[in-house]
């Protein structure tokens, strides 16, 4: 399993240091978004890139419907990729679903992780009772339903709304790999991530978590970084981001890579 996990998943590590740093990238998009961060790290970390199996850059055939229903299949992927490298502790950084990808895995092997960075993170997407995730049911059905109707068209309206900056490349580069993507299962991917609550887990993460927040996000609310703070059961400490959008390494990588290296403590 392993080595053909390996190609499937085009894992690839590169850079001379002696800490390991995982990049993770979040729905949508591919290993490629971190590329103008990873300048910032090549000569400090070892650093292991992937795409999740439902990356446009991943053979379709790898996704299986029936296995990938919760984000803990996500997370036997990373934990597996891990083990076939022969890495015992590494940092992590996860974007967007990959940060609650990093939470599970943690939870079931914080052995593995010196510290989670979570970019972007949300446990929950839904509004409830007493918790703000953003999104109403009503809203995100007419989502799932603009991208059935005309996936081409809910891509050219989304990806703007979603890099939020006027960075023209960021939304070009940001459609680019949401086109590569197969619609059915970008609509399959986005229902598990919207369907999914890990409210009730986070408690259990004891690994010090950093969040990262942009200070104006259209998938997540800033209240929902107080709320990670507060409900991860390690350290964690929260830093805002004074720029806007959900993709900060596509529409900002240099002030991101200068929190990252703050955040890793070098």
């Amino acid at each position: 399993m392993g080595q053909s996990l390996l190609e499937a998943l085009n894992v690839r590590v590169v850079g001379s240091g002696e800490k390991t740093l995982v990049l993770a990238h979040g729905s949508g998009t591919d290993q490629s978004a971190w590329r103008g961060i990873l300048p910032y790290f090549l000569r400090d970390y070892r650093v292991v890139l992937f795409d999740l199996v439902c990356a446009g850059s991943v053979n379709p055939d790898y996704f299986d419907f029936r296995r990938y229903t919760t984000l803990d299949a996500y997370a036997d992927d990373l934990l597996n990729i891990l083990a076939a490298l022969g890495i015992d502790r590494c940092y992590y950084v996860g974007h967007s679903v990959s940060a609650m990808i990093g939470i599970l895995a943690a939870i079931r092997r914080p052995d593995l992780f010196s510290k989670l960075i979570l970019i972007g993170a949300s446990p929950r997407f839904l509004n409830d009772e007493e918790y703000h995730g953003g999104f109403e049911q009503g809203e995100i059905e007419k989502v799932f339903s603009a991208m059935q109707a005309n996936y081409e068209a809910w891509v050219r309206g989304f990806a703007p709304l979603a890099v939020g900056a006027d960075v023209p490349a960021a939304v070009r580069e940001f459609s680019r790999t949401l086109f590569n993507m197969r619609p059915d299962i970008t609509l399959f991917v986005s229902r598990t991530v919207f369907n999914s609550d890990l409210r009730g887990v986070l408690g259990l993460v004891k690994v010090p978590c950093h969040i990262i927040q942009t200070a104006k996000d259209v998938s997540v609310p800033g209240s929902v970084a107080t709320y990670l703070k507060n409900h991860l059961g390690g350290r964690n400490t929260v830093h805002v981001l004074p720029i806007e959008g959900h993709l900060p390494h596509l529409s900002a990588p240099a002030m991101l890579a200068q929190e990252l290296r703050r955040a890793l403590g070098r």
